[in-house]
């Protein structure tokens, strides 16, 4: 997997990861992908939403401690 950008948002509280996220994507052209860091315990129910209402693809998230990292495919225009 080629990822276009890497985010950091630790420390970040629900909403502000997916709001920037979103914002990133954006700026993004179809089938690039995002890798974000993330610890809001909210985060991977966040992403999961926001994948689902944006037509953007989750394609894996990994865990380390309290920390999670989501690969995103952008699919929408």
């Amino acid at each position: 997997m080629k990822i276009f950008k890497k985010v950091n948002y630790l420390g970040l509280k629900c909403p502000l990861p997916v709001l920037k996220a979103r914002r990133e994507l954006e700026n993004m052209n179809h089938a690039q992908v995002i890798e974000i860091l993330a610890d809001d315990p909210a985060s991977e129910l966040d992403f999961k939403h926001f994948c689902e209402t944006s037509k953007n693809e989750l394609l894996k998230i990994k865990e380390q401690n309290s920390e999670k990292t989501f690969f995103i495919k952008k699919l929408s225009k």
